[in-house]
């Protein structure tokens, strides 16, 4: 399979590291959403309270098992091996070195679909307004959890080790962080896979609770408007896919980056091992 050079690499980092930097700019409406959330905890009603309880207790069952929310690579992998080209050979070992190209296209286009899913799930749950509002939280949460493993998927990554789940949290923790929030997940993602910080990695789990807290709050006004019967299919639409299309994006550049970084650090490793081989 072809590899990149270092310049390919090294423009694909400057693509991320731009992406994260307009990330800074959401500051103001992601605090602005946040606002009413304490007057939407007071009107939600007890069953939707529970339902986000559900929605917690399955998200620590994602990461101990994966649960029910743990996908199938299969899917992916066909993906990957339709744009690889016929009677391509593709597993789980090789899927690591699929050129960086290719991951991005089928990356892009497991987003669209997924967005596409959400949105019609929007609508459907839009259509009761407050009711239907319990059923949506968990199913949008559920989604977003999928299309992140499929972020990893596509760039060689295994969800079903409990590491790399732990990776698919923080990915959804930075999507629905503010400013300050995502700063501080970025450094730790950028040394994820750092030997010297792996030590580490599992006593991060203990913050898990926090992610989902973050992210069904993040919610705020924006699921206000889903409240409203019949209207709601219009919000509950947009606002589900816009959510997923950003949690996916967060996910395909985080991923992105982590793979370019090791691709850079064996291309290093490699110059080191032939410049230290004795000269004949």
């Amino acid at each position: 399979m072809a590899i990149e050079t270092k310049e390919s690499l090294l423009h694909g980092l400057q693509e991320v590291e731009a992406w994260e930097k307009e990330q800074n700019d959401l500051w103001f409406w992601e605090k602005l959403g946040r606002l009413p959330f304490v007057l939407l905890d007071r009107i939600t009603p007890k069953f939707v309270r529970e339902k986000l309880g559900t929605a917690v207790d399955e998200m620590a069952a994602f990461l101990e098992t994966g649960g029910t929310y743990l996908v199938q690579d299969e899917a992916v992998y066909s993906r990957l091996r339709t744009k690889m080209g016929p009677n391509q050979a593709l597993g789980a070992q090789e899927v690591s070195s699929v050129p960086l190209t290719i991951m991005n296209d089928v990356a892009s286009e497991m987003r669209e679909s997924r967005a596409t899913f959400a949105t019609v799930q929007g609508a459907t749950t839009g259509i009761g307004g407050i009711f239907t509002l319990a059923l949506d939280i968990p199913l949008l949460l559920g989604t977003s959890l999928k299309v992140l493993q499929e972020m990893a998927l596509c760039y060689g990554y295994r969800p079903e080790e409990k590491r790399e789940r732990l990776f698919v949290v923080k990915c959804l923790q930075f999507a629905s962080s503010d400013i300050v929030g995502k700063k501080a997940i970025l450094e730790e993602l950028t040394q994820f896979d750092n030997p010297a910080s792996q030590k580490d990695v599992m006593a991060q789990l203990q913050g898990w609770r926090e992610v989902v807290v973050t992210y069904t709050e993040n919610f705020g006004w924006k699921k206000l408007f889903q409240m409203v019967p019949i209207a709601g299919i219009l919000f509950g639409a947009y606002l589900n896919r816009s959510t997923v299309q950003d949690v996916a994006e967060a996910g395909m550049m985080l991923y992105r980056k982590r793979r370019i970084l090791e691709r850079l650090r064996q291309s290093e490793e490699q110059s080191d091992a032939i410049s230290s081989t004795p000269q004949q």
